[in-house]
């Protein structure tokens, strides 16, 4: 199925809504907080929870996929999918007359796949961690991708993905939520495939795929605050549509033309996760630069109306993607810089917004 590259009608995103009695609550989010994007590239499970829980203030669970293939995000995902099985230098093989879309799909966190969760997990309870975790995982969209380009029917490999993404995040969660009864979740799903939603040619149609996303989401919104992220450019509001509490996304100055959908975002309980710090080409030292460009972009976002107070109260900060391509070093260094701008967004004075 192709589609027009027509935007599909979007509703006014919900009013966030409060989780069952019961369930550990995120309340305690200071702006600017800063966290993680998925994987980490140490080698050592338990050198990278311990990063985790040192180096953010919000800890981020880890992938590892330069400790093992397996942990990579779509080897992940294809986990209990029978039919379909991963190669060890991230290709898919596929077994057509064996993918049933209306199979169950086991999620066994044993497996090497889970290897970095389930060390993360444990160095939480060993240390007696009680706080908010944050945690990703692909997303039906770009799965279904994946699945089509290895040779699945773009209906079979859609159904296949939502299925599949459901039950893995529904059995992690509750493994989680098990071990760490106290500790908030925030589950983001990670689509960087949405960039391309709107462009001719994609498999499926718009709505489809917002669909596909939202019930990813939802399937965990009654347990956690539920989130999307998308490393590449784009269109915020399908992603709104989706209706995620949080929006996570590389800081660009394009994102101006979508104030007024972030404005509303924030308006009826959103936060923002801005990446703040490019995880490709050069790693500048001092955050110097990449502080100015936010600045920059909150000040051309006030001018569009956007509540720049409030803006900055429901702003978390991240790198723009995983550092699971780049060394340990790196890593410290990346997160050094963005837990910076974090406490000056923390600080409350944005130089040049409010003059």
């Amino acid at each position: 199925m192709t589609t027009t590259g027509e935007r599909p009608h979007l509703a006014d995103p919900p009013i966030r809504r409060a989780l069952p009695r019961g369930i550990p609550v995120l309340d305690d989010l200071r702006p600017g907080a800063a966290t993680g994007v998925g994987s980490l590239p140490h080698r050592s499970a338990g050198e990278a929870a311990r990063f985790a829980l040192g180096e953010y203030d919000l800890p981020a669970i880890p992938s590892l996929p330069r400790r093992c293939p397996a942990e990579s995000m779509i080897a992940q995902a294809v986990v209990g999918i029978n039919g379909v099985t991963a190669g060890q230098y991230g290709s898919l093989a596929v077994d057509t007359s064996v993918v049933d879309p209306d199979a169950p799909v086991i999620t066994d966190i044993c497996t090497h796949n889970f290897y970095g969760m389930r060390r993360f997990i444990e160095h939480a309870v060993e240390v007696g961690f009680e706080g908010t975790v944050k945690w990703q995982f692909v997303g039906p969209v770009t799965l279904g991708v994946a699945l089509t380009r290895a040779g699945l029917a773009d209906d079979v490999a859609f159904a296949v993905a939502g299925r599949a993404v459901r039950s893995h995040v529904s059995t992690l969660s509750t493994a989680i939520g098990t071990e760490l009864p106290r500790s908030p979740q925030i589950i983001v799903i990670d689509e960087p495939w949405f960039g391309e939603l709107l462009q001719p040619g994609f498999p499926i149609a718009p709505d489809t795929a917002i669909d596909l996303l939202s019930g990813a989401m939802a399937c965990v919104s009654d347990v956690a605050t539920v989130g999307v992220h998308c490393c590449s450019v784009a269109d915020v509001p399908s992603l709104i549509a989706t209706g995620p509490d949080v929006l996570s996304l590389p800081m660009r100055s394009s994102l101006a033309g979508a104030a007024g959908y972030l404005g509303k975002f924030v308006e009826t309980g959103g936060r923002v996760a801005w990446g703040v710090v490019p995880t490709d080409g050069p790693m500048f030292v001092s955050p110097d630069r990449h502080w100015r460009e936010l600045v920059d972009l909150w000040r051309e976002l006030d001018e569009r109306g956007v509540d720049l107070e409030l803006l900055r109260a429901r702003s978390l900060v991240t790198p723009h993607c995983g550092l699971g391509s780049h060394t340990p070093i790196v890593a410290e260094r990346v997160c050094r810089a963005v837990r910076e701008i974090g406490r000056r967004i923390a600080g409350g004075t944005l130089p040049d917004v409010q003059a």
